[in-house]
């Protein structure tokens, strides 16, 4: 398939272009990449006594399990931002240079999975430090992970092609994003607040809170997520992905002209 075929073909690239990119981003910083480490922890911080504090918020081990959603949330979030503008923000480089779109796309993912990265060898720590059991249950973080990445990426790679075309979706998506924030259990478990099948379905409908909930399950308190849902959302996943790299394959040789 051509799309994979690309993907092996431009993944130096898009490694190359990750690394030069959060190298610039920190160029200028005394801390340089410890701000990847610091920046979720001192948000955490702030969110720990706001909600743990002053709200009361009585899930076990909370500083662990607000700590895997604010990770999670950033990659998101990170990810389906930046996404938007990621064609128009290139113009230099594809008016030179044939690059497909979607590869621009595993460029940003690559940089904030590298923050991601940083963030779960702290996050490996704290579970350390506020004595969460380690159990092999928690290898099946790797496939969780993997499916809340493969989602990601779908609906990022819709967003590079409308996002060339309307310019007012980097807005809309903001503010929607502060919504959806809130939606998806962030700091707070979804299911324990929302009682019944309400909160069940709750948890389960929204892809990112399904994901966040299942993360801090298998990591925090050795208990299966749904793999029924898991299933169903790696369904979803590759859809998106098939529609928003049929767009892009379909429509890239006109952005150009667009920008």
């Amino acid at each position: 398939m051509k799309f994979f075929r690309n993907i092996k073909k431009y993944n130096g690239y898009a490694l190359y272009v990750a690394m030069a990119e959060l190298k610039s981003e920190v160029a200028a910083s005394y801390l340089n990449w410890i701000w990847w480490i610091l920046e979720p922890l001192l948000t955490m911080i702030i969110y720990v006594i706001v909600f743990g504090y002053i709200f009361e918020a009585y899930e076990e081990k909370y500083t662990v399990f607000l700590f895997i959603g604010i990770l999670m949330w950033n990659f998101f979030s990170g990810v389906i931002k930046s996404s938007i503008a990621v064609v128009k923000s290139n113009q230099s480089i594809i008016s030179r240079v044939y690059v497909p779109k979607y590869i621009l796309l595993v460029c940003i993912m690559y940089q904030y999975a590298c923050k991601f990265g940083f963030g779960m060898l702290v996050e490996f720590i704290m579970l350390i430090v506020f004595r969460v059991k380690f159990n092999f249950g928690m290898l099946l973080a790797i496939p969780f992970l993997m499916g809340f990445f493969m989602f990601t990426f779908g609906l990022a790679s819709i967003l590079i092609h409308f996002g060339v075309y309307i310019y007012d979706l980097t807005y809309v998506i903001g503010i929607v994003l502060n919504f959806v924030m809130f939606l998806s259990g962030v700091f707070y478990s979804i299911e324990g607040r929302i009682p019944g099948l309400y909160g069940r379905v709750a948890g389960r409908v929204n892809p990112v809170a399904y994901y966040i909930a299942s993360l801090r399950n298998i990591l925090i308190y050795d208990v299966r997520p749904s793999f029924f849902w898991f299933f169903i959302w790696c369904i979803v996943s590759v859809v998106l992905s098939a529609i928003g790299v049929w767009l892009v394959h379909k429509n890239e040789n006109n952005y150009a002209k667009v920008i």
